[in-house]
């Protein structure tokens, strides 16, 4: 049964140091302000897992509160690298971090199979590919009736995952519209949920058919953060904020600019920025 609380309280009762988590949204609705408070409250030795890690990730890894990364593209979208993860791999500043590369189909069928309770994903993939020879996770298994080499991953199982979505009923029901990625699957695989959302609504109204609803029994905590996917988009209520990912290019190459604008942003601030920054768009 969801539980509606600030966000302070949610991170910290389910954010846990050494915790498997996962900050999903695909382009859209990528939970930012929780990645934010979980950097507020200095919650690290963690193991990120996410499709495409994007600016969110660049900070948590940048902080230092990352020793592991599951992943399958890592970039900021349409401007280039993810300098903070990259100094990391590279140079160990500022700690060293693993990281475990797949495809875009293996991380979703890992979700799908986290949330089914599988222990691990079969699907065809890989044949070909380089990746399995450098990613020891990646193996092959025969199909059993067909005789066919599948590809076999394990499954995805976070101690918890962190999404943003449009609203949530009172009673605890989360809607999600426009791109959903792998939220759903993300939220039904991990032990404890957490979702941010733009508002909340005694019922969900309107409903489009492109639409995901998580019932309040997949959702451990709610809470309320308007503006919470920023920069991302969250369709319906605000667009997204290129010039940010833009800016964070530059901010993200110099570990200095970075550091100071992590404490003048995250760590000085509450998730009532949020709101305000996209006000001002």
């Amino acid at each position: 049964m969801a539980k509606f609380q600030s966000l302070r309280e949610a991170v910290a009762e389910n954010l846990r140091a050494g915790d498997t988590v996962a900050f999903e949204g695909f382009t859209h609705l990528i939970p930012h302000a929780a990645a934010h408070e979980a950097i507020r409250q200095g919650i690290g030795d963690l193991t990120l897992i996410r499709m495409t890690p994007d600016i969110v990730y660049d900070q948590l890894v940048g902080m230092g509160l990352a020793k592991k990364v599951v992943f399958s593209y890592a970039g900021n979208p349409g401007v280039g690298l993810l300098r903070r993860m990259r100094d990391a791999i590279e140079n160990g500043w500022p700690r060293a971090i693993e990281t475990v590369e797949h495809s875009h189909a293996a991380m979703a069928n890992a979700y799908e199979a986290g949330a089914a309770g599988l222990p691990c994903a079969v699907f065809r993939g890989y044949r070909g590919a380089g990746l399995k020879e450098v990613n020891p996770d990646i193996r092959s298994i025969v199909c059993p009736f067909t005789g066919e080499e599948l590809a076999a991953v394990p499954s995805h199982r976070p101690d918890v995952t962190f999404i943003h979505a449009q609203k949530a009923s009172r009673r605890g029901d989360v809607l999600v519209e426009g791109i959903v990625g792998v939220q759903k699957e993300a939220v039904l695989a991990a032990k404890r949920a957490v979702v941010t959302v733009e508002e909340i609504v005694d019922d969900f109204e309107d409903l489009h058919p492109n639409l995901c609803v998580l019932p309040h029994w997949t959702v451990t905590a709610v809470a309320h953060v308007p503006g919470g996917a920023h920069p991302s988009y969250a369709h319906g209520y605000y667009g997204r904020d290129n010039a940010a990912y833009l800016e964070w290019d530059r901010i993200s190459a110099d570990r200095g600019l970075f550091t100071r604008w992590m404490k003048e942003n995250v760590l000085d601030v509450g998730p009532e920025a949020f709101a305000a920054r996209v006000r001002g768009l």
